[in-house]
């Protein structure tokens, strides 16, 4: 990854569903003044951001919340629909911001992306946690391989901001 700690996060658009649409969003919105927490993974439904890495922020959403995170935003290489979809079969409700990056502009711009064509997923983003604040990233956490959710793990990472 390219990105790293004490830089700015670019000011890119993701995709998120309001009201029943697809709607672009800077993250600045998000970011600006603001303590927030990302998680980048390869893929919704896939096995172990399903099992487990969008699973434990969910359950410990408020222990973040507690810290003084304002949001927690799921990013991935999927069309806001699907984000939207499969937030919703993990119970996600307002606890966490179902992001979709379906171009691939933020991973790329952050140099999150993986080649996964050999599973049949395309490039995709890599596992990874970061802890931003006012834009610029505090803490970062990137798996080595996207198929590990040890330490960009939720209760893991809380442990280190």
């Amino acid at each position: 990854m390219k990105l790293k700690e004490n830089d700015k996060i670019p000011s890119l658009e993701i995709f998120v569903i309001e009201n029943g649409d697809p709607v672009k969003k800077n993250l600045d919105e998000y970011l600006k003044n603001k303590k927030v927490i990302i998680f980048g993974l390869p893929g919704a439904y896939t096995s172990v951001c399903s099992a487990k890495h969008l699973p434990g922020y969910v359950k410990i959403h408020q222990k973040y919340k507690d810290k003084g995170i304002d949001y927690i935003i799921c990013v991935s290489v999927n069309d806001p629909f699907v984000m939207k979809a499969w937030g919703k079969e993990n119970n996600v409700g307002d606890k966490i911001i179902m992001a979709g990056d379906p171009f691939l502009n933020f991973t790329k711009a952050i140099g999150a992306e993986v080649d996964k064509s050999e599973r049949g997923l395309g490039i995709r983003s890599n596992r990874y946690s970061m802890f931003v604040d006012n834009m610029k990233v505090i803490k970062l956490q990137e798996e080595k391989d996207a198929g590990f959710c040890e330490i960009s793990a939720a209760e893991i990472f809380l442990e280190l901001i």
